[in-house]
Parts: C-alpha cells; structure tokens; sequence
C-alpha cells in the first residue's frame, strides 16, 4: 500500500503525456474558395515577444488568404513552460484563396 500513491501519481503523469491535447484557432473568410492545400510552418518567438518570427506567403496569388490556422501542441506547450516563456514556438498553417475573377475580363 505505500507504493499505491506514487503509482497513481506516475500514471496520471504518464497518461498525460500520452494523451497529447493540442488547441487549433482558425481564422476563415465568411466564404472560403481555398486554391491551396495548406502550407506549414513553425514560428518562434524569444523573450517574451522582445524578438518575433515571421512567415512570408509568397505562394499565395494576389496576397489573397483563404485560412490561417495556429496550432498549440504539448511540445510547444512544454517548450514554453521548460523556459518560462523564453522560448515560445507554435505551428501555423494558411491556404491561399483563389484569384478573383472579375465578368469580362477574360480570367
């Protein structure tokens, strides 16, 4: 029986690490018309947001976005409670939207 609290605590903390949760947020246009599949990418930021990282969507047409998803996942989580807060990465994904067409102009 002096084993049965450390047993259950390891497995609670076993069976955290195990069932990864994750948190998505999504940013969409009222109607989307997605021309991409989505592009990834993992940006950082140090210091407590003293320097941030940034991502170029050059293959987007027209500057145009069709979504943009951020993704907290528990290595990102960990990471960033291991350093507290030094270091925050967290993953992002985008679609490009389709170029717009206009009647007549022949696109």
């Amino acid at each position: 029986m002096k084993f049965a609290r450390p047993l259950v605590l390891i497995s609670l903390l076993c069976f955290g690490l195990l069932s990864q949760g994750c948190a998505h947020y999504r940013v969409v246009v009222p109607e989307p018309t997605p021309a991409t599949d989505y592009e990834k990418a993992t940006l950082h930021v140090l210091f407590w947001g003293a320097w941030e990282d940034t991502q170029s969507t050059e293959n987007c047409v027209d500057n145009a976005i069709d979504e943009v998803r951020a993704i907290q996942t528990l290595p990102n989580v960990l990471a960033t409670v291991v350093t507290l807060g030094i270091w925050m990465p967290m993953d992002i994904e985008w679609r490009c939207a389709k170029r717009e067409t206009t009647p007549g102009s022949g696109f």
